[in-house]
């Protein structure tokens, strides 16, 4: 199965309260926080809600 990196680049301060929990349920607390993850509907449905806010890579 495929698998995301997931960087955060922008802050969450300020944005909606759904888009900072998705931001946590990722496991990004700060600006340049880094998580791989499996490519799965639920981790894109999430990804998807703060695409502005992190910078998606598919890793092998």
């Amino acid at each position: 199965m495929a698998r995301l990196k997931v960087t955060q680049v922008r802050s969450g301060i300020g944005s909606k309260h759904n888009q900072r929990e998705s931001l946590r349920s990722l496991g990004l607390k700060r600006i340049n926080d880094v998580v791989v993850k499996e490519d799965r509907p639920e981790i894109r449905g999430m990804i998807f809600k703060v695409n502005h806010l992190v910078k998606v890579e598919e890793v092998e």
